[in-house]
């Protein structure tokens, strides 16, 4: 019988389609004022979901390199 620490091991990391602004700014460390530069300049790719603007994980690590 599996332990869950070997369940916690089989497990696979789901990317996130997309992130808010506030979420973008914890994991890329880039000012609110400097994304929305980007999102303005065309540099960052946007989705409007509602009145929420999403940025699309994939636009971020682009953006970063990663």
């Amino acid at each position: 019988m599996a332990h869950s620490t070997d369940r916690q091991a089989d497990a696979v990391l789901i990317e996130p389609l997309t992130v808010r602004i506030s979420t973008a700014v914890q994991l890329t460390g880039i000012s609110r004022s400097r994304l929305y530069e980007l999102i303005q300049s065309g540099e960052l790719e946007t989705v409007k979901v509602g009145r929420s603007t999403l940025i699309p994980y994939k636009s971020l690590k682009a953006l970063t390199g990663v």
